[in-house]
């Protein structure tokens, strides 16, 4: 036992990078809605970026740590104190055992990530440990955290090298409007030309109807030439379905592995830091761009966690 759940919040889940090779079968890829955060938390204690951590949505959990390691806190800012002091975000952080992190309320953004050095001695499941809620598949049991569960370090570092160097900007900072980069398609010729110009040109707003599975928006209607239903398809994480009412869904991490509405366009993944942290009553807008565009992004993002890594080596020298 390294860590007691005393309260569990809103929904405190395990999550990695997804459970892939299996939607043939129907069992979707979960994982982290913001995977940028959860690896930087990652890269901050040396572990593998894909290592999994808690995902902690709104409303965090009360941790009681009784074994001594470094923790990583990434994403929105949702009040976190470690034994009643603020605790800083994107840094290596030493909790002793018999210290307690709280998650005080929401300041941004939706989801905080809670990285342990040497990682959570969770199972995999299908070849990841993320939880898939629906399903009850992997994690802790399947399920969101509960009061009263315990949880064990697999390989704990209670000394790491050079701690006070493992420090990095803040990478979420809320914005009024957010702007999602976007590549049209795969059915974007079922919309009329002025539906097109609707979608890429018009403001939209989060509405409640906001999970793991999916974002619904408010706003201006994507006109369609001959309704929004088609033959039952494969969805991508960032899909973004336009049903014959004409309002934008954008599907998320654990949404289905297939289905029947037209899809205008899909999210880039580099902007997945931004559509994991919005919520009810935020502002999006979507800018289209190449597919050239959105390779060039990724690749920018991943020198930037490869200088990290080199970074942190470097200074063990």
């Amino acid at each position: 036992m390294s860590i007691r759940v005393i309260q569990p919040g809103v929904q405190t889940t395990v999550q990695d990078l997804g459970r892939f090779g299996y939607q043939q079968f129907g069992v979707p890829v979960a994982g982290a809605m913001d995977p940028r955060s959860m690896k930087l938390a990652n890269l901050l204690l040396d572990n593998d970026p894909g290592e999994a951590v808690l995902e902690i949505t709104i409303m965090g959990p009360q941790l009681a740590f009784d074994e001594t390691n470094y923790v990583a806190l990434t994403g929105g800012d949702l009040g976190a104190t470690l034994d009643g002091k603020p605790m800083p975000r994107y840094q290596a952080v030493k909790v002793e055992a018999g210290q307690t992190i709280r998650f005080l309320g929401i300041r941004n953004g939706c989801r905080a990530y809670l990285a342990f050095a040497g990682g959570l001695d969770i199972p995999p499941v299908m070849g990841s440990r993320s939880t898939y809620l629906k399903a009850k598949i992997g994690g802790f049991k399947g399920r969101k955290l509960e009061a009263g569960d315990e949880l064990s370090f697999r390989e704990p570092k209670p000394d790491l090298d050079f701690p006070e160097r493992r420090r990095l900007g803040i990478d979420f900072t809320p914005q009024k409007q957010y702007e999602l980069h976007v590549i049209l398609g795969p059915q974007d010729d079922h919309f009329t030309e002025e539906g097109i110009k609707t979608f890429c040109s018009e403001v939209y707003t989060v509405s409640a109807e906001f999970d793991r599975m999916g974002c619904r928006l408010e706003g201006p209607i994507v006109e369609h030439k001959n309704g929004g239903d088609i033959i039952s398809d494969g969805i991508a994480f960032g899909a973004i379905q336009v049903p014959s009412a004409g309002k934008p869904i954008i599907m998320a991490a654990d949404r289905q592995t297939t289905g029947g509405y037209t899809k205008i366009a899909t999210v880039c993944s580099v902007d997945f830091r931004f559509l994991g942290q919005l919520k009810g009553g935020d502002k999006v807008n979507f800018v289209p761009i190449t597919v050239e565009q959105a390779q060039n992004a990724l690749r920018l993002e991943q020198q930037y966690f490869q200088m990290i890594t080199d970074f942190f080596k470097r200074d063990r020298t």
